[in-house]
């Protein structure tokens, strides 16, 4: 089981800028929508509809939280009910559940965490200042034993809020109710209590020692977290975050591809399922001549790349079998194979970067799947062939499980799931950090759904602007 604060720590990223030539502007703004064929869109629907109902059915009745992962018994996390938030109006949207009833889970969602204690105590709450705990239990919804009050998570979580804020616009007393209980848990975070060392948000707290001793700097998936923290219209930050925040990036090339390097497809995903980064630029990236948007698809393109030329001579990898992110995997320990001494890792970080490659022929799911707005043409096939070539080994009841790794066929020092001795390993769950992007990417090269309405909610709009934001669809917002 993954620490929480162990992760955050693998993610950063503190490498200093380094100046690029300016690109093509037309680069950043394009989609390279690809029309999919009518098999394609039966396959889309099938992992959509899925993967929507890991939410709808897995959330407590009573607190209606989400689990972190299914089948094996666990803790709640917060962002998955952010993400579940999202689900339930695209359910909603697609027809897997009526409008009513979406609206019903996500009233009762929002009443149950506005309900929840928050305060100092180490026991017996479920956040302080507006922020929630990283894993709460899923039965009383109280801290799961020392977890940190997460920044990211609770970010993720009213990024969803939001969505529901926005999507839930009709006059009915439960989308009315909706509205107004979004509104709440947002303006309840008090983000400059976060904001620990000048202009910089820190990545949690905990009552035992305090705050993190690390904030958030770097490009990463915290990008959504900033625009939130920049946009609240109770305790926002000073402009001067969004510098801080990206003063240590670090623009570099791997495979063919220039962009601002973050190795996990995770950090590239998670922002863009609620903002739509097409067009609108801000000083940091148009000094490089692209948007955020091209930045996350040239990272996708190097991650494909590096599969097909396979440098680590993994089994499967290549052109339809790719994808390395944040994940499930098999162990901790060393196995040799074939000859050769291979280090596995349970849940890690996995990724492509600059002078930054973790890979131990884990791949996950959701790096795939989830990068679809990005490139169609080889997150569609990627989808196509792990479906077919892995059965239900790897794709069932809720769609893709969370991993798989096929250079690994042995039992030996096994940690989590489970091994077929012809296919390699696979994970026996589904995280729902991970099955929420894949229903919002898709949703979004569908419809645009989720980016259509995000642009409505002001929140967003005035983050975006006060990180100098312009162009494209914030043009006379």
């Amino acid at each position: 089981m993954r620490t929480a604060t162990a992760i955050l720590c693998l993610l950063l990223v503190a490498c200093a800028n380094a100046p690029a030539p300016a690109l093509s502007a037309s680069e950043g703004t394009r989609q390279r929508a690809v029309a999919p064929t009518p098999s394609d869109a039966a396959l889309l629907d099938d992992v959509e509809r899925r993967s929507f109902h890991f939410f709808w059915d897995l959330a407590d009745p009573h607190t209606q939280l989400v689990p972190d992962r299914w089948p094996t018994p666990s803790f709640s996390s917060i962002a998955a009910v952010g993400f579940g938030l999202t689900a339930y109006g695209i359910g909603a949207e697609r027809g897997y559940v009526t409008r009513e009833a979406a609206a019903e889970r996500t009233r009762a969602t929002l009443q149950s965490l506005l309900a929840m204690k928050q305060g100092p105590e180490a026991r017996g709450v479920s956040g302080h200042h507006g922020f929630y705990y990283h894993f709460l239990d899923m039965k009383t919804g109280e801290r799961f034993e020392t977890v940190e009050l997460s920044t990211i998570d609770t970010a993720l979580l009213v990024a969803g809020a939001l969505f529901a804020q926005s999507y839930f616009d009709r006059d009915t007393p439960a989308e009315a109710q909706i509205r107004r209980d979004a509104e709440t848990l947002y303006e309840r975070v008090e983000w400059t209590w976060e904001e620990v060392r000048p202009h910089a948000v820190s990545m949690g707290w905990t009552p035992e020692n305090g705050f993190h001793t690390y904030d958030w700097r770097g490009y990463n998936e915290a990008m959504i977290l900033v625009v939130l923290a920049l946009g609240s219209p109770t305790h926002p930050v000073e402009p001067e975050a969004w510098q801080a925040y990206h003063s240590t990036d670090k623009w570099g090339e791997i495979y063919g591809q220039q962009f601002v390097q973050f190795a996990p497809l995770f950090g590239h995903q998670y922002s863009e399922v609620w903002i739509d980064f097409r067009g609108i630029r801000d000083p940091v990236i148009a000094a490089y001549g692209i948007d955020w948007f091209e930045n996350s698809r040239r990272a996708v393109i190097a991650q494909h790349a590096y599969a097909v030329a396979n440098p680590g001579g993994w089994r499967d990898y290549g052109d339809r079998i790719w994808g390395l992110s944040a994940c499930d995997g098999p162990m901790d320990a060393a196995v040799t194979i074939d000859g050769r001494r291979r280090e596995f890792h349970s849940y890690t970080a996995r990724g492509v970067g600059e002078n930054d490659i973790r890979d131990d022929g884990t791949i996950a799911t959701t790096a795939a799947a989830s990068s679809i707005v990005f490139a169609p043409e080889l997150a569609i096939p990627a989808m196509r062939e792990m479906s077919t070539r892995y059965g239900t080994n790897l794709y069932s009841q809720y769609g893709f499980l969370d991993a798989f790794n096929p250079t690994l066929r042995t039992t030996e020092q096994l940690k989590h799931g489970r091994v077929d001795p012809s296919q390699g390993w696979f994970d026996i769950d589904y995280l729902g950090i991970d099955e929420g992007p894949i229903v919002a990417m898709i949703e979004n090269y569908r419809s645009e759904l989720v980016w259509k309405t995000m642009r409505k909610n002001p929140h967003i709009v005035r983050g975006l602007q006060r990180a100098g934001f312009s162009g494209g669809w914030l043009a006379g917002k």
